[in-house]
């Protein structure tokens, strides 16, 4: 019988990339795709470190900008909401 290779457990999550290329090259981060800014905050509406995002310190500086312009344009909520 073959023996499988074994598998260890991994308990970090996987990375969330958000950043987008352009055509022209520029790598930004989109305010209005919210479904993948969702990741990016806690249960409690804050928005996730570097260190559990998987960013660069530039990519995170982008990703708090668009989180930022969601909530203003209502996109995302300020805080969870309680219930």
């Amino acid at each position: 019988m073959a023996r499988q290779k074994e598998q260890f457990q991994s308990f970090s999550k996987t990375k969330t990339r958000v950043t987008v290329e352009s055509e022209s090259g520029k790598t930004y981060v989109d305010y209005k795709h919210t479904e993948s800014l969702k990741k990016l905050l806690s249960g409690n509406g804050k928005i996730a470190s570097r260190k559990r995002s998987g960013a660069s310190a530039m990519e995170q500086r982008m990703i708090a900008k668009a989180i930022k312009r969601a909530r203003y344009m209502a996109l995302l909520p300020y805080v969870a909401t309680v219930g």
